[in-house]
């Protein structure tokens, strides 16, 4: 999925997204949009500096950064153009789920 804002979500990306959304909605749809809301203008701000993240070489040895956005991690290709977000996880998943996740992503 591309926008016209400068990053591309990778289809389980924008699937994470989603499911976020979903479970979040179950119990509160205001607060279900308010956090996918975030997570969107958090992505929006890595397009300008898309550097801005940290490595997590114990996840990926892939050239991905990592962006927080409340309990969220933000898997991103820094380089990509148009920035290219890979995955959007709880950041309280297993390690190795989410490292499994990622290599999946390729």
């Amino acid at each position: 999925m591309t926008y016209n804002q400068g990053f591309e979500l990778h289809p389980g990306a924008a699937s994470d997204i989603t499911s976020i959304w979903e479970f979040i909605a179950d119990e509160s749809l205001q607060a279900a949009g308010r956090v996918r809301g975030d997570i969107m203008e958090a992505i929006r701000k890595l397009v300008p500096f898309p550097h801005q993240g940290h490595h997590r070489t114990e996840l990926t040895s892939r050239p991905l950064l990592f962006q927080t956005v409340r309990s969220y991690l933000i898997a991103y290709a820094p380089d990509a153009k148009p920035l290219l977000v890979v995955a959007v996880l709880h950041g309280r998943r297993s390690p190795r789920v989410i490292a499994v996740i990622l290599q999946g992503r390729e």
